[in-house]
Parts: structure tokens; sequence; C-alpha cells
């Protein structure tokens, strides 16, 4: 169960900190207090999608920390296949600032928004006013009756069938594409397959013949700069001895030097192999100078070749490398086509297999869903009827068709709210009250099949008083005693019920808002209660009917 919530800097929030209790708790407060604020903060630190506008004006960032008690062993099993190591307690955190940057942590442990989002299914679900009006759109009602029903491998198993079936009629629609724009592809293909081939590309090959080029463009000078090197390396046997002959002079003194001095000796050695070092790269020079070919045929020829290259790269690819890989796509591109028929024959074997084995699952399903259906009707038709609406009748609409990716069935809920009328869908009978009735009969079935931690309810009082409001309040109640409940309402009837009443206060200090969330003791939840039912001017009788409510 969630047992604390600390907010720092969270709109109208500076800091506070909430310790929740097990069973049923709820907060109570004005409009415009904060009370939304409190759900949104959960709702971040459960890696939920966030705003900067959150964030405190005047602050850089905001940050929830989330501590959960009594974690269920579904829990401590995804936690255990995640790695985090979990003791008495589970410790969520997230700071996000005004730039969009965002630290989370799972027991003081870094972790990723995603992670936030897979621990957070298992601990709390939230159940937002917005909700309600899910059952306004048959397309979603099909979700609850796959959760209700655990239908998640066999949808699983269709899933990856009906993608397979999918793929195979996608390529079968291509294939059997014009056949003038099939011969015309091939044409080209065969061209362009030509085209690179006759070019024989080597990997490689433009680098060489760019560097060759240069030296060839380049031939006279080079050969100069070369020969001179050589010249002043070796010299000539007049005035001039060059460095060589004069580093044989100065190896032959400091030789002598070391017959009469050891320690000269290493010196003598490393001159002599420089000496011969010297003499290796001049004659490698003399040789590179007379090797240098300025043969304007040659030059001309790689010219060409570069061309060739340069014209096909531009055309296909960026590189010899990416030019062959054309190539050999374009050839399997090619065969494909050619063998057109022959693959045709396998890919319309395979499709009719695929769909056949589609419809297989996707009637198994349809039967688990219809089975479901009725269950999942009774259950909520219960639980409706201990909500002030005795006559409610609840059935789900069930058509088949052809493959889809959810199935062969488009599924609606029906409800009938009076006695004698017969069921329509949701969107044509339901009032919001009767909205918000129905969907937390939903969630309560659903809670008892997929059991969750914690389940919060934000204004599921919209559209409801009276008795009413009182049945919704025992029914909270009642789910309370499986698993803590967590309620934002506007009705007194409901707050009395809860074993645990948190005012959001509101104040302001210096031009600025602040909001505060105080647990209230006996005394505190009469005033409150009186507050809600009477308005500014509490009286003697709200507070009576207050106390009445809470069976003082």
């Amino acid at each position: 169960m969630l047992s604390r919530l600390y907010i720092e800097n969270i709109a109208v929030i500076e800091k506070t900190e909430i310790d929740f209790t097990k069973g049923f708790n709820v907060l109570t407060g004005e409009t415009g207090a904060g009370k939304s604020i409190v759900i949104d903060a959960i709702s971040a630190v459960l890696g939920r999608r966030t705003s900067r506008e959150l964030v405190r004006t005047g602050a850089d960032s905001a940050f929830v920390s989330a501590t959960f008690t009594d974690v269920g062993e579904t829990t401590k099993e995804a936690l255990k296949k995640l790695a985090i190591p979990i003791e008495d307690e589970l410790i969520l955190e997230r700071e996000f600032t005004l730039s969009g940057k965002n630290i989370c942590k799972i027991n003081s442990r870094p972790a990723s928004i995603s992670v936030l989002r897979e621990i957070s299914r298992f601990l709390i679900n939230i159940h937002g006013q917005h909700e309600s009006y899910e059952l306004m759109s048959p397309d979603l009602h099909m979700g609850y009756i796959d959760s209700y029903g655990g239908h998640s491998d066999i949808l699983k198993e269709y899933t990856e069938v009906y993608a397979e079936y999918k793929d195979v009629c996608r390529v079968l629609n291509q294939k059997n594409s014009d056949e003038r724009d099939r011969l015309r592809r091939a044409d080209l293909l065969a061209f362009q397959i030509d085209e690179l081939e006759s070019a024989e590309i080597r990997a490689g090959e433009f680098s060489e013949l760019s560097e060759e080029r240069n030296i060839l463009a380049n031939a006279q000078k080079l050969r100069e700069l070369l020969s001179t090197a050589s010249y002043y390396l070796k010299g000539d046997s007049g005035e001039f001895p060059g460095a060589v002959s004069l580093l044989s002079n100065a190896c032959d003194e400091v030789s002598s030097a070391a017959l009469v001095m050891d320690s000269v000796k290493t010196l003598s050695e490393r001159l002599g192999s420089c000496y011969y070092d010297l003499e290796d790269i001049s004659s490698e020079l003399n040789s590179l100078a007379e090797s240098i070919d300025d043969n304007p045929y040659r030059l001309e020829e790689i010219e060409m070749r570069l061309d060739l290259l340069s014209r096909l790269m531009k055309k296909y690819a960026d590189s010899e490398e990416e030019l062959l890989a054309y190539l050999e796509s374009i050839k399997s591109e090619l065969s494909a086509i050619e063998s057109f028929e022959e693959d045709r024959e396998k890919l319309l074997l395979m499709q009719s297999e695929l769909y056949e084995k589609s419809m297989r699952i996707a009637v198994k399903l349809s039967e688990a869903r219809r089975e479901t259906s009725e269950k999942f009707s009774r259950e909520v038709m219960k639980r409706m009827r201990l909500l002030d609406m005795p006559s409610a009748v609840v059935s789900v609409s069930q058509i088949t068709g052809d493959l889809t990716d959810s199935g062969i069935d488009t599924l609606e809920f029906m409800v009938s709210t009076n006695a004698g009328e017969p069921v329509k869908p949701v969107s044509k009978v339901a009032s919001g009250g009767e909205l918000s009735r129905m969907m937390l009969s939903i969630k309560t079935v659903l809670s008892e099949k997929e059991p969750t931690d914690t389940l919060i309810f934000d204004e599921v009082d919209s559209g409801i008083s009276g008795s009413a409001a009182l049945r919704v309040g025992e029914a909270l109640r009642d789910v309370s005693n499986s698993c803590q409940v967590l309620c934002v309402t506007h009705l007194p009837q409901i707050a009395a019920m809860a074993k645990s009443h948190y005012l959001i206060k509101k104040s302001e200090d210096n031009g600025r808002t602040y909001t505060k969330v105080i647990p209230l003791d006996t005394e505190g939840r009469v005033e409150e209660l009186s507050r809600i039912i009477g308005g500014e001017t509490v009286t003697e009788t709200a507070r009576s009917y207050a106390k009445e409510l809470l069976k003082l």
C-alpha cells in the first residue's frame, strides 16, 4: 500500500508529506485547493506523463517520493526480474525540471521512466473522472473484457499469427501489382546490374587512383624534390660532401675515441646506426625519384576511370563498398521478380494457412470473450444494483466479422437503467451519475480479478447525490477491505465512510499561494463535513448531520 507521499514544488504545493493508512482514505477541500494536484503528483511518481507547468512558479524542478509497504508478491516478482532489491519498503522517486530532464530512482537506484511505469501497474490503479467517459467509446470496451477474462496469452498468440498473415498479404499485394510495372522494373534492374558489373568495381580503388593521379600530375616537381633531398644526403665527388659522407667521418672519429674511452662506445654504436639509416634513406629517395613516371597516357586512363566511378557513386551510392552492396541488392530483387510465379504460389499457400490459423485462434478468443462477457455483465450489474441502481441491466453486444487486429469481434456495453426499458448502447442512455457508478462497478470487478495494492478514485462522485452517494461510499468502503483506497470527493456521504480523512487547504502568504495537506481528527472531520454540507456558513444543523454521518 501507499504509506507515505512526499511532494515538493508541484503547482501550489511547496512542500508536504502525507502518511496514508490501510483501508479507505479520503481527501476533501474547497474547489481549487489542490486535491487533484495530489493525484497528479502520484501519477508523476508512477512514471506517467507530466507537464513542466506542474513545477511551482519560481522553482527550477519538482520532486515526488512515494513509499510503499506490505508490497504484494506480484510486485516483488516484477522487481526481482528487474534486479531491484526490496526489503521492508519500496520507495519510488522522481524529479523533473523545467528543461524537461527527469531523474528517477527505485530504492535509491537509478531507474528509467518506463521501469517506473512497469512497476506502478502492480502498485496503484488510478480512476479519474474522465475515465467514466471511456464507457461512451465502444472501441475501449474490448479491453475491459480481455482484462477481466485474462485473455492476454491467447490475444498475444493471435496478434503474432495475424501479423504474419498481414505481412504475407502485403508482399502478395506488392507482387500482384501491374505486370507492366514489374517488367519495367526488371528492365531497369537489368540495365543497372550490367552497368555496375561491367565497371568491375573494387573497394578502395577510388582512393588508390586519386593518389596515383596526384603523383603523375606532379611528377616533375616530385622528382626534383626527392633528387635534391638525396643530393643533400649523398653529396657529390666534388666540393659538396653531403650529410652521409660527413656522418661517416664523424663515425670514424668517434670510433677511434671509443678505443680509448669505454663510455664512448655506446655513442659510437648509435652514430653508426644513424649512418646506415641515412645511407639507406638516401638510396630510397634516389630510387623513388627515378621510379616516378610522368606518363600522360596513364594519367588520362586514371582520369577516365575516376570519372566513371564518380558518376556511378553520384548515381547509386557514396562509396565502392555501397556500390557493391547495392549491386547485390538489385540482383536479389531481379531474381525475386524473375521467380515471381514460383514465389507467388508459395505465398498464396502460406496466406491460406495463416488465415486459417488466425481464424481458429480468433474463434477461440471470441468464444472466451462471450463467456467472459456473460460473467462480467452479471458481476457489474450486481454492483450497480448495490449503488442505488436497482433496475440496472447490463449486457455486452458481441458481433463477429472478418479478421482484424483484435480478432473477429466488435464489443459494446449495453445498459438499461430503468425497469422495463430494453438495453441500449451506454452512450445513448446513461447520465453522468450513472456513468460514474457503472465505471466504479467495473473498476471494482476488475480489481477483484487482478488485485492492485492501491486503488485511487479521483472525483468519481460526479453527478450523484443523496442515497446514491451513500451507496457509492459503502462500495468504496467495502473495496477497501481487500486493498487500500484513496478517494478525492466532494460528497459528505462518501467522506464520512473513510477510515482516514485529509483536508487539502489553500492559503496565501506574501502574495503567494500555498497548499497544505492536514490529517483530520474526529473534531476536524466534523467541521470539514459540516463545511461540505453547509458551505461557507456552518450551522449546528450541518454539524448535527455530520455527526450523524460519522455515527458519533
